[in-house]
């Protein structure tokens, strides 16, 4: 699979796939044909919203994983990687790490939701004080309000082995033991 680097943020290598970049295709196709469809936006403003919810989703996705990879950092073991995965971003610690105490992994586990609540509340705000509620620009605020809520917020606490959620249902019950 091809797959490019688009830079480092925060000492994390970022990568993207071919296949991500192929999915985000259909995903800008649904996003742009459900702005027209249902919600009645002309053709050429649907492609537009529908490209700039694209984008929002992998801004959205990216500031999730920085919220780990910022807490990795400050509790000294950092994220070396984070590589597109379908329309998410998968994150790799190096293989090297030693073996960690189970409140490293929660606290790294709870960064990314932490990040994606507060992108919530912002856009959450937002959406009061914008004044034409059918806008683009009210209607993309609102893509990102629900989409870091039920996605990257709460999503990311359903146990489905790749999720935060798989992580924390792991080590809480471990956090007392003073081996791990």
């Amino acid at each position: 699979m091809k797959r490019w680097q688009l830079g480092t943020v925060l000492g994390v290598e970022v990568w993207f796939t071919q296949s991500s970049l192929l999915l985000s295709g259909l995903l800008w196709l649904l996003f742009g044909g459900a702005a027209a469809v249902w919600l009645k936006l002309p053709w050429g403003v649907a492609v537009g919203v529908g490209g700039t919810a694209v984008l929002l989703h992998w801004l959205g996705e990216l500031l999730h994983q920085l919220g780990h990879a910022w807490v990795a950092r400050r509790v000294g073991y950092p994220m070396r990687k984070l590589v597109s995965w379908l329309v998410l971003f998968g994150s790799s610690y190096p293989k090297d790490e030693p073996p960690l105490h189970a409140t490293i992994h929660i606290r790294r586990a709870l960064g990314g939701p932490a990040v994606s609540l507060a992108i919530t509340l912002i856009a959450g705000l937002l959406l009061l004080i914008l004044p034409t509620p059918g806008s683009p620009s009210t209607l993309l605020t609102s893509f990102v309000f629900w989409e870091n809520l039920l996605v990257f917020f709460l999503g990311a606490f359903l146990p489905l082995g790749f999720t935060d959620g798989s992580t924390l249902l792991t080590w809480w019950p471990r956090r007392h033991d003073p081996q791990m």
